[in-house]
């Protein structure tokens, strides 16, 4: 984990410069343009006086290294001036339990969206029980009406915007007025978006969570979560990551740098090839509806426009009615598309859903199956020809 530096050395250029040029300095490491991957748990001390008093830069493995500063100076950088810190923790579920453990205690109680990242959800159910917390679901479109919802003890609202299944695009400006109104934290997965495509932390978010498994990593090979804090949580942020042991591995962290230099590239690519895809799909007869937030029939389309200044490659289809064995025999007909529950590499994946078991606040009521895309960096004309494939299996398995 590390606190942002006083002053971003690139804070005048673009997002797509910033991803290339933060947390890079060249001139500390001899002139190689990335730094070393470095493997440390130790850190020795000339005297006594200076262990004692900790003298130096890094003081043990778990506390950070060359490695650990770059990547985290680098994502704090790119979150923007109203970033204080950006923690780094072994997984996705790692950085969203972590922040709210670092926002919470015995006796508070917690709103968590409805569309919630499924093992967030259990940690919420589970963890946060034992620990004394109570959870309260709401509507994902609740909007500014949350303030209804908010409690005396309510100290955390947890957002998904848009929801990683079905897409719902949350007011987060309006959510976290209500929210800092009654002295509770906000807590955000940006994981989707990514701050290249949504401000997070400048619309009102305290803590703004990513999985860098995904679109940061971007080539499936590696675990890390994010967690960015602003001002007011970073201290609390900090010392929970310090009292939990909590850190990262050298070479994930090295592959996280390594992604992270080519992502808005990425990023731009997964949006149009997933909007190309999208718009295919809702041409077909055999599709009801499309889910991403770039169509106006998804739910939360007009604040994707107005908040949001881009889409990643990952959205969900309704089927018409049809057999499960023909939904099956579509997804195993796919050749280009993977069948796997993550998302955010280099290649496209798909996976069925249902979510009738992780909705309490919420009612979900599609018109048919439901499948979930990501559209990776594979030809464009490829995947649709390896999904004319799949829709004539589906009418053969009718």
């Amino acid at each position: 984990m590390t606190k942002k530096p006083a002053s971003g050395t690139h804070s005048g250029t673009n997002a797509a410069t910033r991803f290339v040029t933060s947390g890079r300095n060249p001139q500390t490491f001899h002139g190689f343009v990335n730094p070393p991957v470095v493997h440390a748990s130790t850190v020795l001390y000339p005297t006594v006086d200076d262990y004692i008093a900790r003298r130096g830069r890094y003081t043990y493995g778990r506390r950070g290294t060359p490695t650990s500063e770059a990547l985290a100076s680098a994502l704090a950088e790119i979150e923007g001036t109203q970033c204080a810190g950006v923690a780094l923790l072994p997984s996705g579920l790692a950085a969203a339990s972590l922040a709210l453990q670092s926002a919470l205690r015995a006796g508070d109680h917690a709103l968590i969206t409805d569309n919630v990242y499924g093992p967030t959800r259990h940690f919420c159910d589970t963890v946060l029980g034992r620990c004394g917390v109570t959870v309260s679901y709401f509507d994902p479109m609740i909007g500014g009406n949350i303030s209804a919802l908010i409690q005396p003890s309510t100290r955390v609202v947890y957002l998904e915007s848009p929801g990683s299944l079905t897409f719902e695009v949350q007011d987060v400006p309006a959510i976290a007025a209500a929210a800092h109104a009654r002295n509770a934290t906000v807590l955000m997965d940006n994981t989707w978006a990514s701050p290249l495509y949504f401000r997070a932390l400048e619309m009102g978010v305290d803590l703004a969570i990513q999985s860098g498994s995904k679109y940061i990593g971007g080539h499936s090979d590696l675990m890390l979560g994010v967690v960015a804090a602003n001002a007011a949580t970073w201290q609390q942020l900090s010392a929970t990551v310090f009292s939990m042991g909590l850190c990262v591995g050298p070479d994930d962290m090295y592959l996280g740098l390594r992604g992270l230099r080519t992502m808005a590239v990425r990023l731009a690519q997964h949006y149009q090839a997933g909007l190309t895809v999208a718009h295919w799909f809702a041409q077909r007869p055999e599709v009801a509806q499309v889910l991403h937030p770039a169509f106006e029939s998804c739910p939360g389309h007009a604040i994707w426009k107005r908040d949001f200044t881009g889409a990643s490659g990952l959205f969900s289809i309704v089927l018409k009615p049809a057999p499960e064995a023909a939904v099956h025999a579509f997804i195993d007909a796919l050749t280009l598309f993977g069948i796997g529950a993550s998302w955010g590499g280099f290649e496209s994946l798909v996976i069925p859903f249902d979510c009738h078991d992780v909705r309490s606040a919420t009612t979900w009521s599609p018109k048919g199956p439901t499948i979930r895309f990501h559209i990776g960096l594979e030809d464009v004309a490829d995947l649709i020809a390896d999904l004319e494939r799949g829709f004539a299996a589906l009418a053969a398995a009718r």
